[in-house]
């Protein structure tokens, strides 16, 4: 478990953004992320987080940001799971996931590339920005569905 951080690194609200990992097979996509506390108190979290994607010009592209999976696939049990409170002590991790099909479906209308993502992780929190190191290849579906937040093993 990472140890509590209240460095200047630390982001103002007390939590900081992370890339988790992901898995791709035949066009459906699926990326992690984690929020950890690394301020020096608890953390609540419900719901879902509020997304934002960013193309490389920083522009909001026309992508609806649904949650859950159904509007994408089946069978992605994080993305699927009801929503839950998860309370992060310092040092402790929050993870949700995004899906979405890397397809074009349309040739006259422009694939989009989310190179980063603004998230609110609850009401009245700071918005953080995540400058991804594996953009997000949507094609020209439109769509990213959003997990609920899950705790992290610890």
């Amino acid at each position: 478990m990472p140890a509590p951080d209240a460095s200047p690194q630390c982001p103002e609200g007390g939590v900081r953004l992370l890339e988790a990992g992901g898995d791709a097979a035949m066009g459906l996509r699926v990326e992690g992320f984690q929020l950890l506390n690394c301020g020096t108190e608890e953390y609540v979290l419900e719901g879902y987080p509020e997304v934002t994607p960013r193309d490389g010009r920083g522009d909001r592209p026309e992508v609806a940001v649904v949650h859950g999976a159904s509007e994408i696939t089946t069978g992605v049990p994080d993305i699927e799971a009801p929503p839950q409170r998860v309370v992060l002590a310092p040092g402790q991790a929050a993870a949700w996931s995004v899906v979405w099909r890397n397809l074009v479906t349309d040739p006259s209308v422009p694939a989009t590339t989310v190179t980063a993502l603004e998230v609110v992780p609850r009401p009245d929190a700071p918005r953080l920005r995540l400058d991804l190191t594996r953009p997000l290849d949507l094609g020209n579906t439109g769509k990213l569905g959003t997990g609920p937040w899950t705790a992290v093993a610890r």
